[in-house]
């Protein structure tokens, strides 16, 4: 498969001829469709699903975006995340939304179990899915696959591929679409500090800014509107929960229920506290352990060699990308730090 400039990729589930056909016969006719995404949805899963739903909208769809559970007040003012259904507030609805569409995209995930509450009625679903997703490993609950991590951004960058590139909408792309995918581009490579070594990376942004969207201003309302509360928070992160073991060239940073319920935590005051931990000299492994209701939330970051993918797998049966990734931990927060720090014995996090 060929990508803006990729010579090659080593994704076995590449988007086939057969498959960009089909996919153009079904988008003939207006049809339902959903687009559901992941648990907890972040930039990219937001910009990507939102672009998709604007292209779909074109040509004559009857479109529903379905989220798990909220997303961070920072991507609020996305054009059109107001359309956003949100199971926690109205399941019943979306899963009927779910069980009576024509045809599912599945965005930024690849397996049922991300979309949290909604994973039974996904699994239930008659109706055609297609994922849209740049993580290693789908399930094999889908039906057609554009899954490619090799060489990819994010989901977002992997949409626009799909809609210039596979179904051949060179101009369908308007302001606001380019709005969204920049977002989701820029918000999964922390404003394109890593996973970002592609050169066609650069220059699907370089199109998006000629369309005339403000990348000044959309880093601003991004990263630059935090509350008085989440930055007080991340300071506390910083001095007080923040640990560093030298030996493993790694640091980890915890956060219980009390120290959220402190500083009046809302959905998304976390995002990006993981990556300070790869800011200090000679560590090449960190983690952030969040304390929920019925789980720890735990995010995984890397630098170098040290594939923090397979590390997830191995150890907490999660997953992501080699230098990012997550997982969740039923043990208590002494029990998973306990057994966390156990685990670097075994692993080899070269200074």
């Amino acid at each position: 498969m060929r990508v803006l400039g990729l010579k090659n990729n080593y994704d076995l589930f590449a988007l086939k001829k057969r498959d960009v056909q089909r996919v153009k016969e079904l988008l003939l006719t207006p049809k339902h469709i959903a687009i559901l995404i992941h648990y907890n949805p972040d930039g990219d899963a937001i910009g990507a699903a939102l672009a998709l739903s604007m292209y779909l909208k074109q040509k004559k769809h009857i479109v529903d975006i379905i989220s798990p559970n909220p997303f961070p007040e920072f991507l609020q003012w996305m054009p059109e995340s107001e359309r956003i259904l949100l199971a926690t507030n109205a399941f019943d609805k979306c899963k009927d939304k779910i069980k009576n569409a024509d045809l599912i995209f599945c965005i930024d995930f690849n397996a049922p179990s991300r979309v949290g509450i909604l994973q039974e009625s996904l699994e239930n679903a008659k109706s055609l899915k297609i994922i849209i997703d740049h993580h290693v490993d789908p399930s094999d609950i889908f039906d057609i696959y554009y899954s490619v991590s090799e060489g990819i951004s994010s989901s977002s960058e992997l949409l626009y591929n799909f809609l210039v590139n596979k179904l051949g909408e060179k101009d369908v792309i308007d302001i606001d679409m380019a709005k969204c995918l920049y977002v989701g581009i820029i918000t999964d490579t922390g404003s394109l500090s890593y996973a970002c070594n592609n050169p066609s990376t650069y220059r699907i942004i370089s199109r998006l800014i000629a369309m005339g969207i403000d990348g000044e201003d959309i880093h601003r309302k991004v990263y630059d509107t935090y509350s008085e509360d989440r930055m007080r928070l991340l300071g506390y992160c910083l001095s007080e929960r923040l640990r560093i073991l030298d030996k493993y060239a790694t640091s980890y940073i915890y956060l219980t229920k009390e120290d959220l319920k402190k500083f009046s935590y809302k959905h998304g005051d976390t995002e990006g506290f993981v990556n300070y931990g790869l800011s200090i000299k000679k560590i090449n492994f960190t983690a952030i352990f969040v304390e929920r209701e019925d789980r720890i939330r735990i995010s995984f970051r890397s630098m170098n060699d040290f594939n923090v993918n397979e590390y997830a797998r191995k150890y907490f049966k999660g997953g992501g990308h080699k230098n990012a990734a997550g997982a969740d931990s039923f043990l208590s927060m002494e029990e998973t730090l306990k057994y966390f720090e156990q685990s670097l014995k075994e692993c080899k996090v070269h200074k």
